[in-house]
């Protein structure tokens, strides 16, 4: 929902950051890989209760995020870089609901599950809408920057990350905010189904 918003705010200072690192031999393959990493030292952090380093790695995430996309458009994108920010993306996303899970898995468990639940039905609604847009020659006006069409929604990586901010900073408010936000992510598999439905028409 405010991805956008995001992205049109962060696009100057991640340009700048972006160069350098571009001039340094670092290129945009190599901060995705990284980022990955740095997302995942969260998943130990939270088992062992550690979430306020784990939201440190968080953001490092997610600053990386940013960054490769920006690095990729000033080198030019390729389909190998799409294709590994998005899988990294989604992995990383499930990962951080499973790390709560194990680390209290009798209150977390359940709404870990349903949680990840949910992102499995926002990533496939996303995924097959982009692979069909492709396939049609379909463009997003609204993200024309992005590697394939991305098709927006109530609970986009903006308001993810947040969720995730918040878990870690009231680690024990985690099955209230994992209920809620799956419950998010319902209308946004809904709304997405039924753009589908609409667009993709025999």
């Amino acid at each position: 929902m405010f991805d956008r918003q995001l992205i049109t705010a962060a696009r100057q200072p991640l340009q700048k950051i972006a160069s350098g690192l571009l001039a340094s031999g670092i290129t945009a393959n190599q901060m995705t890989v990284a980022g990955f990493i740095a997302g995942l030292t969260a998943v130990p952090l939270i088992i062992t209760g550690h979430t306020i380093w784990a939201l440190l790695s968080i953001l490092l995430n997610r600053l990386a995020d940013g960054l490769d996309g920006t690095m990729a458009r000033l080198t030019g994108p390729t389909d190998r870089g799409a294709f590994l920010d998005s899988v990294f993306d989604f992995l990383f996303y499930s990962a951080i609901p499973l790390a709560f899970a194990f680390a209290a898995p009798e209150q977390n468990a359940l709404a870990a599950a349903t949680l990840i639940y949910s992102f499995v039905g926002t990533g496939c609604s996303f995924l097959a809408f982009a692979v069909l847009a492709a396939k049609r020659g379909i463009t997003s006006m609204e993200y024309p920057d992005k590697g394939f069409y991305y098709l927006g929604g109530l609970t986009e990586g903006t308001e993810t990350i947040l969720l995730f901010v918040v878990m870690c900073l009231f680690p024990a408010w985690f099955p209230v905010l994992a209920y809620g936000f799956a419950a998010l992510c319902l209308l946004t598999i809904i709304s997405r189904i039924a753009t589908g439905i609409r667009i993709f028409t025999p």
